[in-house]
């Protein structure tokens, strides 16, 4: 986003207060307590690595699709097709923060019996922030590698040379595991920028940095607000042709082959419907070449790049990953900055699912 300046403010929210009130808004609103915790856990998680576009500012989204049972409460993975390398999972619309843990949970352990483990989610609400599913193998000592699409709201990205959007954000993810140390993970949406990004510089009432979105009449713009209010914009593609041909193929390997349907005038719907489908390879570097040859020249590789020489103005040169711990040391330290808008809108939501003022913790710093 560019450098303007908020009109809204901010407020600075310590990580554990915010955890105990997004549960809380899951809780009142039917969850289940452990399903309410994924969902804190994996919100505010983003946020701490500075990805507020997928932290607890989706709450308003997932309540309202919850009311109207586009999101359903404690629902869990089950697998309609079985292969034994080779699964689908339906998410049944339920808490994408649930399902697609759940669907990681199987194909870590068929990975772990066969080698590598090929597993489709489909028809899973809002799974998040995809490194999070890359972390969880990861922590498995699984490398792993997944592609996501979307559907059940309107287009939202342009494809490369296309002056109207035909599909989301599409994101793409790799996480590769290492020895005592955090992985490697690269996990970005083929778009020029998340829209939940778009979602946070509106609510602070600021400008995009130029390159990102066009206006209806598919000419460059800075404006957020293009994306909101008709007649709508759309998000460029990153990396021109080339995060252009990429958000393609996310949503033919994630819809299309797993059977998740891709996003078409068929699955586009009026609303906040918010529908991921996602295909991960999950392999057990043991069954290809050896663990321990994998450790070594995973480290030997990763010391290689990060010994170049940094550009001027570039304090080091950091492996993929490092961006987001870095900021999560900063924010736990700090709080988690929320602006105004968004924490209104928090607000809001509490006293939409009835905790009453006094219930509503005191959070703001």
């Amino acid at each position: 986003m560019a450098d303007s300046k908020s009109t809204v403010g901010e407020v600075r929210v310590a990580p554990d207060r915010l955890h105990a009130f997004t549960m809380a808004i899951c809780r009142a609103d039917g969850s289940s307590e452990a399903e309410a915790r994924l969902v804190a856990d994996h919100l505010v998680l983003a946020n701490l690595y500075g990805h507020d576009s997928h932290g607890v500012g989706m709450m308003p989204a997932y309540i309202q699709n919850t009311t109207t049972g586009r999101c359903i409460r404690n629902h869990h993975a089950k697998i309609i097709k079985d292969n034994g390398a080779v699964v689908v999972i339906d998410g049944g619309v339920g808490y994408g923060q649930v399902v697609a843990k759940e669907t990681m949970d199987i194909g870590i352990e068929r990975a772990k019996k066969h080698g590598v483990c090929v597993i489709g989610l489909t028809n899973a609400h809002h799974i998040g922030r995809i490194g999070h599913w890359a972390e969880q193998c990861a922590r498995a000592g699984m490398v792993s590698t997944h592609w996501v699409n979307v559907h059940g709201h309107k287009s939202l990205v342009a494809p490369f040379g296309g002056a109207e959007p035909r599909y989301s954000t599409n994101p793409y993810c790799t996480a590769v595991p290492r020895k005592g140390k955090e992985p490697i993970v690269l996990d970005f949406a083929t778009s020029q920028v998340a829209m939940g990004k778009v979602r946070v510089a509106n609510n602070k009432q600021i400008q995009m940095e130029p390159g990102l979105l066009i206006d209806a009449a598919g000419v460059d713009t800075t404006e957020p607000g293009v994306m909101y209010n008709p007649p709508y914009g759309a998000i460029l593609p990153f990396g021109l042709h080339k995060g252009g041909g990429l958000a393609v193929i996310c949503d033919l390997l994630a819809g299309a082959l797993t059977g998740g349907k891709t996003h078409s005038p068929a699955t586009i719907r009026e609303g906040t419907d918010i529908v991921n489908n996602m295909l991960s390879i999950i392999i057990d570097p043991a069954a290809m070449g050896g663990t321990q040859a994998f450790e070594d020249e995973v480290e030997t590789f990763i010391t290689w790049v990060k010994s170049a020489k940094p550009r001027p103005g570039v304090p080091e040169v950091l492996a993929p990953g490092e961006p987001e711990r870095a900021r999560r040391i900063d924010r736990e330290k700090n709080g988690v900055p929320i602006d105004g808008t968004t924490w209104q809108q928090l607000l809001d939501v509490a006293r939409k699912v009835r905790l009453n003022d006094t219930e509503i913790p005191g959070v703001a710093a």
